[in-house]
């Protein structure tokens, strides 16, 4: 975005002295060095109190399966837990079918070299749904200060080219910087339900993008 004022002959800006105001972005490709994926483990029973032991026996199993690999146990926690009714419906009938149960484990990875590992290692050990593999990175605040310097160098440039557009003498530090804000467009996998006996699965971690902006303000004169 650009913004030209002309000059302003009194004011607070001084004699002969106006603005350019531009917007200054900033982007920078991350590699992920941490994840975190749902695993699922839903259990259906007629009986609530057989659906609920059944569903915590696999949740157990697949927590120390999890656990083995090296995982530790603060990086395993409770995502979602629900019971829910089952009905079928027949000529507009509604038939009880069951209770379903469905407890969903966040499990943070930090070597996303078992990504893959982890997720097979769940299948097999009761886990029937998997959703939400996210890759992240864990120093984000370090990346986007370099975005955001980015974005500073970026608005200047553009303030350079509209002066020299102008014939004008631009004043290039800025007079004043707005921070648009910081985003980082994490690298999503769909979420998915699979079946019992799938190995080798393969996640890209790809890039994640973290970008910044900002808005800034530059004085400059008439050239004489």
């Amino acid at each position: 975005m650009y913004n030209y004022q002309p000059p302003i002959r009194n004011g607070l800006l001084g004699k002969g002295q106006s603005l350019i105001k531009v917007t200054g972005d900033g982007e920078l490709a991350v590699q992920p060095d941490t994840a975190s994926v749902n695993l699922g483990v839903i259990t259906e029973n007629k009986e609530l109190i057989t659906a609920q032991q059944q569903n915590s026996q696999e949740s157990t199993k697949v927590i120390n399966s999890l656990l083995s690999l090296g995982i530790p146990h603060s990086h395993v926690q409770t995502f979602d837990y629900r019971i829910e009714s089952d009905y079928d419906y027949e000529q507009g009938k509604q038939i009880f079918r069951g209770y379903k149960i469905t407890h969903i484990l966040q499990v943070k990875i930090e070597d996303l070299s078992i990504i893959g590992k982890v997720v097979d290692t769940g299948v097999e050990n009761g886990v029937n749904y998997v959703s939400n593999i996210q890759f992240k990175v864990k120093n984000k605040d370090s990346y986007y200060h370099q975005a955001l310097t980015l974005a500073i160098n970026n608005a200047i440039e553009k303030a350079k080219t509209i002066a020299a557009a102008l014939n004008v003498t631009l004043v290039q530090t800025p007079s004043l910087i707005i921070e648009g804000g910081a985003v980082a467009q994490p690298f999503y996998h769909q979420p998915e339900t699979l079946v019992k006996g799938i190995s080798s699965t393969q996640f890209e971690p790809g890039q994640i993008l973290v970008k910044a902006s900002i808005v800034a303000e530059f004085h400059y004169l008439p050239t004489h």
